[in-house]
């Protein structure tokens, strides 16, 4: 059971970055952001898909018990993904970086035809895809060059590298800390297990509204200030959670799940906007690495943020909660002071 645990978490952690890459580079720059937002809705859709399972399964006995079932049927999703990408073009942008421009000009001759066939039904501006801009010019990534690890360390992009390192500790102190604790956070103020466990289903099924802000939203408002504005509204909703806890229990409950609500939609919009902004701040060349990289940065910190806050709940529930408020806080300080604007610019210039 471990060994498999630590082979999925090493496949869905290598999907995320590879994900992020892939769509960055794959669509025009007036689209870029709500595409990475799509993914991220379709993968928090899961969320409350699982629970539902979960709540229905894991009490009955087919053949197997019921959390056998779960473990299958959200296995067997992986088959289905593997056998969608058999004909996924490779990012032209890569090849080029890589000097395979003959391989680069093959897929984008496919890239034109399909965009062609299409363009009766779709307007100039949404027919484009791959390397072109909104305005239906290819972006050239002429000049660029294979850049080792070490190249994340030289200017322009060592002060990226730096800022993303320093947000990636402090956003998983914030986004993961109450969806993993929540339960015992309501346990320690006095909730049953049942009623914990019921509040949380209640509260994941919102978890796909989030990212569908993301889609709706992430190309009107500049990514930088959204990342700052909503690591502040997650601050501000976390805080608010434990006086909803110690409330009466009628309207404790609607203001358990009312304000676990919000933080959840805030949390999966912030998740939304993060995904498409990491990965516009390297060049093609190191992309995946720069983002796998400062990435790895936010597992390092789960494991470490998981030991503070359970050395922390045993004392005190708003210790913990101001703990996750300060650290989003403090992303929005790092992204607000260091990060770059990126919203409808070529990824050729935001690297430049």
């Amino acid at each position: 059971m471990l060994a498999a645990r630590v082979l999925a978490g090493a496949g869905i952690g290598a999907e995320m970055v590879v994900i992020d890459t892939y769509v960055s580079e794959m669509i025009p720059r007036s689209a870029r952001g709500r595409y990475v937002a799509i993914t991220q809705l379709i993968g928090f859709t899961a969320i409350p898909v699982a629970a539902l399972l979960a709540r229905v399964l894991v009490p009955a006995h087919w053949v197997m018990s019921g959390w056998r079932w779960v473990m299958v049927i959200g296995s067997a999703g992986a088959l289905f993904a593997w056998f969608l990408r058999r004909n996924l073009p490779e990012s032209p942008r890569w090849l080029e970086a890589r000097g395979r421009a003959d391989e680069a000009a093959t897929i984008l001759e496919r890239i034109e035809r399909e965009s062609a066939q299409e363009s009766a039904a779709l307007s100039p501006q949404a027919s484009v895809t791959g390397v072109f801009n909104a305005a239906g010019e290819r972006e050239s990534t002429a000049g660029e060059r294979r850049m080792p690890f070490r190249e994340l360390w030289k200017p322009p992009y060592r002060a990226r590298t730096l800022m993303l390192i320093v947000f990636h500790l402090l956003q998983t102190v914030g986004f993961y800390g109450f969806a993993n604790w929540a339960p015992t956070f309501l346990l320690r103020e006095g909730h049953n297990l049942r009623a914990s466990l019921d509040y949380g289903f209640l509260i994941a099924l919102v978890s796909p509204l989030g990212p569908l802000l993301g889609v709706l939203t992430t190309e009107r408002f500049e990514r930088k200030r959204a990342i700052v504005t909503l690591a502040l509204l997650v601050a501000v909703a976390g805080l608010a959670f434990p006086r909803a806890a110690r409330l009466g229990a009628s309207s404790g409950a609607l203001a358990i799940v009312g304000i676990g609500a919000l933080l959840t939609v805030f949390s999966y919009w912030f998740s939304a906007v993060l995904h498409a902004y990491q990965a516009e701040l390297f060049p093609t060349a190191a992309r995946a690495t720069g983002v796998g990289f400062t990435y790895s940065w936010s597992r390092l910190s789960a494991v470490m943020s998981t030991l503070v806050i359970g050395a922390l709940v045993a004392r005190s529930v708003n210790a913990v909660f101001v703990f996750m408020a300060a650290a989003m806080t403090g992303v929005a300080l790092v992204v607000g002071v260091w990060g770059p604007k990126t919203n409808a610019a070529a990824l050729e210039e935001i690297s430049a």
